[in-house]
């Protein structure tokens, strides 16, 4: 009985937090003024994701990479956001309870990582 208890113990602990609890992908909303503009989201140079009109939302895969959202729309000048990567919040309970095997894992799958849920892009008239 002790030995099973010990494997489960050690299975918890080579577990990855993150990925478990909040997954490798995050959906965004992207919301703008005046409303129904294009979005485009890009990381690192690359359209990852586009919103036709908004309000809108899109799931995303989790990275160490910021996103940038680019706005559209006639009459109103180009407008940039960016999402930046932050820690997800789970990370320093991975760290205690999974140590450096649990955090590894969330940070090679990207789970350890976090974009802002809701993000509104203002626009300017030309």
């Amino acid at each position: 009985m002790n030995k099973m208890i010990a494997a489960s113990i050690a299975l918890l602990g080579l577990s990855s937090c993150a990925t478990i609890i909040e997954g490798k992908s995050q959906t965004l909303s992207i919301d703008s003024n005046p409303a129904c503009a294009r979005c485009e989201l890009s990381r690192e140079g690359k359209v990852i994701a586009t919103i036709n009109c908004t309000p809108g939302g899109t799931v995303v895969e989790r990275t160490k990479h910021d996103i940038t959202v680019t706005c559209m729309k006639d009459g109103y000048v180009d407008t940039k956001e960016v999402l930046e990567s932050g820690t997800e919040g789970f990370v320093a309970g991975n760290i205690i309870l999974g140590g450096l095997i649990g955090w590894g894992v969330d940070s090679a799958t990207g789970a350890d990582n976090k974009y802002p849920d809701t993000t509104i892009v203002n626009m300017v008239r030309k």
